[in-house]
This record gives C-alpha cells, structure tokens and sequence, in this order.
C-alpha cells in the first residue's frame, strides 16, 4: 500500500482507505442510531454506548486537528495516560445524545479526509499519542480505532461488526509502525526470537526480538523464524485490539502455529499492549 504523490506536490491516500474511512463512520453513526439507550453498557468495557460513541467522536476530531497540522496533546503513548486523557476528554464533554454523535463521527471522518487532501508531500509528520507518524499511516490508525470501537459498538447494539480482511488490510501500516512501541518491556525482555506471522488470503511481516529491542519487516522475514503463526486477518486484528483472547481464537481455528521453537507462538500476543 502506497501514498501517491501527484505532479503537482499533492498527496493523496492509498486506493481504498479513504474509502475505508468514509464507510466505517457511517457505519458506526448508523450501530450508535440504532441504539435504544445510550446508557447501556459495552460489553468488556467500562464506557456506556453513549461514552464510547462520544470518544470516538472526539478522537475523530482529534484525528482530523492532527491531519490539518494542529498540536493535539494526548498523553504520552503509555496505556495508562491514554486511559487517563481519554477520562478526562470523556468529563468535559457532556454529549451523549445519538443523533449528535452519529453526526460528529461522520463530520470529523470526513474533515480528516479533507485535511489529508490539503496536505503538501514535504510537509511535517503529526506528533500522535502514539509518536509521529506520516498521515498515510496517520489514516490508518484512524481506521483501526474505529474499527476497535466500532466492533464494541457492534456488540453492545446487537449487530453485525464491520471488520472484514480488506479493511484489516488497510489497517496493517499503523499496526506495523506501532508494535514496537507498544511491546511489552517485561515480557520481552531476555527473549532472543523471530516470528514470521502470516494472514490468510494475503499479508506477511517478521518480528525480531532481541537484547529487549523489537524489529518489525514488512514482507518476508530477513531471518529463519522460529515461529510461523497463521491467523485469519479479522482474528489478527480483533486480538492486537485486546478484544478477542488468543486461545479461544485457536481453539475456534482462526490461528495455526508451527516451527523448531512453537512453544514460542502462545508468548507472541503478551508480548505487546493493545494501543
């Protein structure tokens, strides 16, 4: 997946996750529409419909402020000062009436995309929570927080979830850019490892660990792995997400695991923090 550059020194996203973008927020503005009370609770979750529905709103925002180049501080990466920022954003904004905040996701889903459109090829990465990050990857993570809270909605509502492999796809640059900075310094620590994790129907990176470092490559791994693991991309992201626990992903058989050092596979998810 590639950011395009026309002639002109503009920019545009890579083919399908505008798109992606766009559909998902209507997506979720209709899960949030279709509630009968935004007082009820997200299942796995300490938020109401109505507070999650609100966070996603503000986080769009956010999103679009960062993609137009506003400093947008947000915590410093960690999951607890992402969890206390999003406390506090939750406090100051009282909205949790359906149709406003059905209304605000697809407005700020639609203002990033705008935003992106306005951007310069040689113009300044955003600062993220999560770091900086080139607005194509920045479109990306965008995606993948909906796509988390949109399936929490999915659930808490009673619907179908919007995840599926394209989307998962569109997903992967942010995925592969944050996994080590979301790696778990206790859990990897003194593991010297490769993995190469596959998804079917397409993608394919290696994670190195070593001396606590965490190296991911896109593609093939440049090493021998000692650990293959195989997993459907929908089940992929669900558990990176913190909402599908891994063992009953395998015991569904949405994972294969195999390679000279397989007791290696079961470690791979608690290696990392979900973001």
């Amino acid at each position: 997946m590639h950011t395009t550059v026309r002639q002109d020194g503009s920019w545009s996203l890579p083919e399908g996750l505008g798109q992606a973008i766009r559909d998902t927020a209507e997506e979720i503005a209709t899960l949030v529409r279709g509630a009968s009370d935004m007082t009820l609770a997200v299942p796995g979750s300490e938020w109401t419909i109505g507070e999650a529905a609100a966070h996603l709103a503000m986080a769009n925002e956010l999103m679009a402020d960062l993609a137009a180049g506003r400093e947008r501080p947000y915590g410093d990466g960690t999951p607890q000062s992402l969890a206390e920022a999003n406390a506090e954003s939750l406090a100051v904004f009282g909205e949790r009436e359906a149709e406003p905040l059905a209304r605000m996701i697809m407005e700020q889903a639609e203002a990033f995309l705008d935003a992106v459109s306005r951007f310069e090829a040689d113009g300044p990465a955003p600062t993220t929570p999560l770091g900086p990050m080139d607005r194509s990857v920045l479109a990306s993570y965008l995606l993948t927080h909906m796509l988390g809270h949109g399936y929490d909605l999915a659930l808490a509502v009673k619907r179908p979830h919007m995840i599926d492999r394209a989307r998962v796809g569109l997903c992967m640059p942010f995925m592969l850019s944050v996994m080590p900075r979301v790696a778990n310094p206790t859990a990897t620590a003194g593991l010297d490892a490769h993995y190469r994790i596959r998804l079917r129907g397409g993608g394919m990176f290696g994670v190195s660990l070593a001396d606590g470092t965490v190296q991911v490559t896109p593609g093939p791994p440049p090493q021998r792995a000692d650990s293959t693991i195989l997993l459907d991309p929908v089940a992929f992201l669900l558990i990176a997400l913190g909402r599908l626990n891994p063992w009953r992903a395998i015991a569904q058989g949405r994972v294969l695991a195999w390679g000279t050092r397989p007791w290696l596979a079961p470690r791979f998810p608690t290696l990392f923090t979900a973001p």
